[in-house]
């Protein structure tokens, strides 16, 4: 009997993180940079990115590819975090109260996007990549004339200087990790934020708890095959924009963890770049657009901030330019996820020719 599983196999299916180990393996030591402090900056990074990257793994069981739609939720998030500052809320009370602002503008946003997704079947990436940037539009809309105008601001240092729209950039001084301090812990100088770690848990054991439940075992059956699913009386439609809700209601808590981490807000780009960089470290720690787990999101955020962090003084060490490793990184970023695409398409293409000959042979 042919084994179900081989090292070459294995191999292949882990090629991007085997890339990424070799690369860590080799600018480590060119960094100069010493273990505890890239001990610390991951334990950082994966208290303030982990909440984002897992919000893609419920669209790619619903077999809806990498959602590069999850940057709605993070605008939600940032809407609700804009409305607590100017109301001079502080503490874990503006964190919550920015979630619960942000709940009903990314479930409205998730069920956008999940019924425009349903349009495009197939093409499900590329179109909530352009959903993106239709709603940042829209959000830039709202925050740059609509706030301050239709919408009232009471902070007259939120706004611009003719009136109306929020400035480019805020800080969040009564807000700034609240959530990683108010339960942390100090291991060999470095401080372990327990309470997020503990949140990220949480949403962990929900993905893990949800996936055994009859709306995760359909979401399951749908991103095998749509066709089966829908003759076995399963709403395909209805669940593929469940899935996508999740996704931004994630993504929108997600935001919030992040900003509370960095303590400031740019208010018109922090979002931008949050599809892109989750979906490259999903991708980083060995996932697919056909399969992505918690562990990918954990392995990937890891590597993929150790490449952030080691990049740049190792291209300056190696050649005297740190601009070098800041090339690098973008290329890897937008690279990792262009490969990733093309081999959907190839797998996609396939396997549609080996149904196709199988069919030709039983007609024969």
């Amino acid at each position: 009997m042919k084994p179900k599983y081989s090292l070459k196999g294995a191999l292949i299916s882990n090629l991007v993180p085997i890339v990424f180990l070799m690369f860590a393996a080799f600018a480590v030591p060119m960094s100069g940079l010493s273990i505890p402090y890239l001990l610390h900056e991951m334990i950082s990074r994966l208290a303030r990115d982990s909440l984002l990257v897992l919000s893609l793994v419920i669209p790619v069981l619903a077999g809806m590819g990498l959602n590069f739609g999850m940057v709605l939720g993070a605008m939600a998030g940032q809407i609700g975090m804009v409305l607590v500052v100017d109301w001079g809320l502080g503490g874990m009370p503006a964190l919550l109260v920015a979630a619960l602002l942000g709940t009903p503008i990314s479930i409205g946003l998730g069920y956008f996007c999940g019924y425009i997704l349903n349009l495009a079947k197939g093409r499900e990436m590329v179109t909530s990549y352009i959903i993106g940037f239709f709603m940042n539009g829209a959000y830039q809309f709202l925050l740059l004339y609509c706030m301050g105008s239709i919408i009232p601001i009471t902070n007259p240092e939120l706004l611009l200087s003719r009136g109306y729209g929020i400035r480019n950039s805020m800080d969040l001084p009564n807000i700034r990790q609240v959530l990683d301090r108010l339960v942390s812990v100090e291991v060999f100088g470095m401080d372990i934020p327990i309470l997020t770690f503990a949140v990220i848990a949480v949403f962990c054991l929900l993905i893990v708890w949800f996936k055994t439940t009859k709306i995760g075992q359909d979401m399951r059956a749908v991103g095998r095959n749509r066709a089966v699913a829908n003759g076995a009386g399963i709403p395909v439609e209805k669940t593929r924009i469940l899935a996508i809700i999740i996704s931004t209601l994630i993504a929108c808590y997600g935001q919030i963890v992040s900003l509370q981490n960095l303590g400031t807000i740019n208010t018109y780009n922090s979002h931008e770049q949050v599809g892109i960089f989750s979906i490259a470290a999903l991708l980083v720690g060995g996932a697919t657009a056909e399969n992505a787990s918690i562990a990918n999101v954990f392995v990937g955020v890891f590597l993929f901030h150790l490449m952030f962090v080691v990049s740049p003084m190792a291209g300056k060490n190696l050649i005297g330019d740190a601009q070098l490793g800041e090339y690098f990184r973008v290329f890897v970023s937008y690279g990792i996820i262009a490969v990733s695409l093309l081999l959907h398409a190839w797998k996609k293409r396939h396997e549609m020719l080996e149904r196709r000959l199988l069919e030709n042979d039983g007609k024969e």
